[in-house]
């Protein structure tokens, strides 16, 4: 057994966890303060200076915060539920590369914890585990609202994934690979989001409901469940919930990235310039941190703007809007490729994105009417 990969394993996993708690403590932090500009606010600022101490405060908080469990829960899955949500949300960005491949004491360091062949079907294999952790806090909660969040939770993961997965085709065929390291390769002269602007959008989108974030917060939605899933939890349990929709984020920000905005490579402007990762390599986790902020700002923005979705619309929005597009924009790639025709790619997908556009306008319009 080679000890030093061991060693170099068990560091780039030590590292990825306290980068992922470090981002989910002052995430919150950057969301309260995005939001405060937004809505003409203060915001956080009496916790060390412009607040910079304010999740350390809230961390404390929930650790000495009195847990009460009902008397009536099913214990062990009650305790379980919260770290069932928790590990996939960490996991699934082992497989994110950080950087190139760096030499270093005369070993090839990959800024990766796990180099796989099948890293997109491994992200979607571990994405679906997070819902079983939502489903059983609601049921073992013995409470009908944190039960009926529970299913809402599984109801709408399940439709937005398979949205979500044909993103992943959409990006292996461009690619034609399924390795991380080589798709961010690929978009060394075109990001996929140029190539493929609708299917980066609906990824946008189905994330958002993945991570059960505003518009698509249903499953916790305050004024109709009582908080949703997690009612009957408090303290550390709850914060445990909370930490999971944040790690969440960062790390399906920067999935994202690496799928469609070229991952750690430079703009593809810059490249065989100074400013190029292959002239250096410390650039990569520059321009990847960069990515995932825009990213995660990307996400506030939206939370800030946009009211919280119909449950009926949410699942019809789901099923007879972003499914057909996806499938269609899978077959739209497919034929481009196989036409040796590219350049089609994207202007056939607007169009047909424009499409969907005007048959959802034309929909709601015809409901505004029959009122």
């Amino acid at each position: 057994m080679d000890w030093w990969l061991v060693l170099e394993w068990f560091i780039k996993s030590v590292a990825l966890v306290l980068i992922l708690l470090a981002g989910f403590a002052y995430l919150t932090l950057f969301e309260r303060r995005v939001l405060a500009f937004m809505q003409v606010r203060i915001g956080p600022n009496r916790a060390g200076w412009q607040g910079i101490l304010q999740p350390i405060a809230d961390a404390v908080k929930l650790i000495f915060k009195e847990e009460l469990t009902p008397g009536q829960v099913f214990q062990p899955l009650f305790t379980l539920a919260p770290i069932i949500t928790v590990i996939p949300a960490v996991v699934i960005a082992a497989v994110v590369p950080w950087g190139p491949d760096v030499e270093l004491f005369g070993r090839t360091i990959k800024l990766s914890v796990a180099d796989i062949n099948l890293g997109t079907l491994y992200i979607a294999a571990v994405a679906s585990i997070a819902v079983y952790g939502i489903v059983l806090a609601g049921w073992s909660s013995n409470n009908k609202y944190a039960m009926l969040g529970g299913l809402r939770s599984s109801a709408q993961v399940i439709s937005y994934e398979l949205s979500l997965a044909l993103c992943f085709v959409l990006v292996t065929l461009m690619a034609g690979t399924m390795h991380p390291r080589e798709i961010i390769e690929a978009q060394r002269g075109l990001w996929f989001i140029v190539l493929q602007p609708v299917g980066g959008m609906i990824f946008l989108i189905a994330t958002l409901a993945e991570v059960n974030r505003a518009p698509f917060d249903m499953p916790e939605a305050e004024q109709e469940l009582t908080a949703g899933y997690h009612s009957e939890y408090a303290g550390m349990k709850f914060a445990l919930f909370f930490m999971a929709e944040y790690i969440k984020m960062i790390a399906i920000s920067a999935i994202a990235a690496m799928l469609f905005f070229g991952g750690y490579r430079e703009p593809w402007f810059l490249t065989g310039t100074w400013l190029s990762v292959d002239v250096n390599w410390w650039l990569g986790p520059l321009y990847m941190f960069a990515k995932v902020l825009v990213l995660l700002f990307f996400m506030v923005w939206i939370r800030a703007t946009l009211p919280r979705m119909r449950y009926d619309r949410l699942m019809a929005f789901g099923w007879k809007v972003m499914l057909p597009l996806a499938l269609a924009l899978v077959f739209v790639t497919a034929v481009g490729i196989l036409a040796e025709m590219v350049w089609l790619i994207p202007m056939v997908s607007l169009a047909i994105g424009a499409f969907f556009v005007y048959l959802v306008n034309r929909s709601l319009m015809k409901k505004l009417y029959r009122r």
